[in-house]
């Protein structure tokens, strides 16, 4: 994943004065033990691609289900322009939903499964050839019509089931892991496509993944659920550069955490002192989630450690491997207290050899590339 720094995000998009959807206070429970949804506020503007991301079980999929009508909040409502939609039957909700098993029938044609809720809606001959014939331009398929399901590769199949969700022409299109069945030059390539089916038709996309890079590579916003919270959300770049806490760094790319005690607090930076070494440094960073003489952490990206020049501020690391990546090298490096910490280098850019696995290595960590978390 790259991106230059954890940096201090710019503002989030703004919340429109009249969200397309919102959900209020809601929780969703299936043992009534512990809530899979939990408290969920969450505004979705009109055409943008949002994506809920977050692990197994944290509650992506289950607000994906309330929103699509296939499941009921327990406690709190969901509103789709001002209208409670929360006991709203899915076929009244004019949304399309694909899902990562492509459900394509297998006796129809292609044609035949995508012209399917056009049927159902007793749309008219020849308006049902004209829309079917636009989802299958759309869908790249104009020239599969004819076929049966069991003729199409992987990425074909989805494309199929993409169309069908279209045809109709919803207000919003609801995506529960897609991809997540293609090989991965294949899901790299249907990720671009799906972005560009997005700019074309102007609709909104809430796309559920577990997959940070599917997440990253389409958004518009991010949002990051754990434990049947939203942790953050925001731009892609925002939310790499600048997370809210450990879960949020750690699940959004690699990051490196150095824990430490706040020392001081000023208007929009931190001084936070290492346990590794004792030294003192004063990072930018959200001053309202510290408090002084509070355990936090120093975080920094592996692709922002750097090795240091002679005579700068440095933390001292055993080099224990270094792994080729073609355009980068991974090196894995433990600190005297045994913290384990990663850095990329391009061995290209450097003025002097890559070092060895068993070398002591200086490490600097540029004060604008910090960042520090509660």
């Amino acid at each position: 994943m790259n991106a230059p720094s954890l940096q201090p995000s710019l503002p989030a998009p703004a919340a429109c004065a009249q969200p397309l959807v919102r959900f209020e206070n809601v929780h969703k429970t299936y043992d009534e033990r512990s809530w899979v949804v939990n408290d969920l506020n969450l505004e979705i503007a009109q055409g943008e691609f949002l994506s809920l991301l977050g692990p197994s079980g944290s509650g992506k999929t289950t607000t994906l289900m309330m929103l699509a009508g296939f499941d009921s909040p327990d406690r709190g409502q969901i509103f789709m322009d001002g209208h409670d939609i929360s006991r709203l039957p899915a076929y009244k909700r004019d949304m399309g939903v694909v899902f990562q098993s492509y459900a394509l029938f297998p006796h129809m044609t292609v044609e035949q499964n995508v012209a399917f809720p056009l049927n159902l809606r007793k749309v008219s001959a020849a308006e049902r050839k004209q829309r079917v014939g636009e989802a299958l331009e759309l869908a790249q398929l104009s020239g599969f019509a004819s076929r049966s399901p069991a003729q199409l590769s992987g990425g074909q199949q989805q494309r199929v089931a993409l169309a069908r969700a279209l045809v109709y022409r919803p207000r919003m299109l609801l995506m529960d892991e897609p991809l997540g069945a293609l090989d991965k030059a294949l899901r790299e390539r249907m990720q671009l496509e799906l972005k560009s089916i997005h700019r074309q038709l102007g609709i909104t996309f809430v796309y559920v993944t577990h997959d940070q890079d599917e997440a990253m590579t389409m958004s518009d916003r991010v949002a990051v659920f754990h434990e049947g919270k939203i942790e953050q959300i925001d731009r892609p770049e925002a939310i790499y550069n600048r997370p809210s806490n450990r879960f949020v760094a750690n699940f959004l790319g690699e990051t490196n955490l150095l824990d430490g005690v706040i020392t001081g607090l000023g208007s929009s930076s931190a001084t936070i002192r290492l346990k590794e070494d004792g030294s003192h440094r004063e990072v930018p960073c959200n001053v309202a989630a510290l408090s002084a003489g509070a355990p936090a952490s120093l975080a920094i990206r592996p692709e922002n450690v750097r090795l240091a020049n002679p005579g700068e501020p440095a933390l001292q690391a055993h080099l224990i491997d270094s792994i080729f990546h073609g355009a980068h090298c991974n090196l894995r490096l433990t600190l005297p207290s045994g913290t384990p910490l990663t850095m990329k280098l391009n061995p290209g850019s450097l003025n002097r050899a890559l070092p060895v696995p068993g070398e002591t290595v200086a490490l600097a960590l540029p004060r604008e590339h910090c960042l520090i978390l509660p």
